[in-house]
Parts: structure tokens; sequence; C-alpha cells
């Protein structure tokens, strides 16, 4: 098992879960989704940054830890 993989995997699912809980209680916080949301229009810009601040790092996240559990390195 590569901790420091495991480790990065973890922090990942974190981000993603602290983000998806902001998006949730307080989406004004978020000064990237506003800007995102004038620019492509309101129902495209959520999903834009829904899919590059949420689901992008849980996916990326769950990778690393099973990764990391079988021994793989990310460096």
């Amino acid at each position: 098992m590569n901790l420091v993989t495991v480790s990065i995997g973890v922090l990942a699912v974190l981000y993603s879960v602290y983000t998806l809980y902001v998006r949730a209680s307080k989406p004004e916080n978020f000064r990237k989704l506003a800007a995102m949301q004038e620019k492509f229009g309101e129902k495209a810009g959520y999903s834009i940054h829904l899919i590059a601040y949420s689901i992008a790092p849980l996916v990326f996240g769950a990778i690393m830890i099973f990764a990391g559990k079988r021994g793989y390195s990310l460096f």
C-alpha cells in the first residue's frame, strides 16, 4: 500500500465532499460559479462548475485510493 497516493486520494475526496456541501448550503460563496453562469448560462455554467470542482476530484480521489491500496505510486 502506498500511503502518499492514498492520502492524496483521500484529500481529493474530502475536497469534493466539501464543495458539494457548500454548493448545497451556501452557493453564493463560489465566485467562480457566478462567473461561469454569467459566461455560459445558468444551467451550463452550473454543470461545468459541478463537474470540474466536485465530480472530477471525487473520481480522481477514488482512483488514487484504489491505486494506492494496490501499491501503485502517483510519483
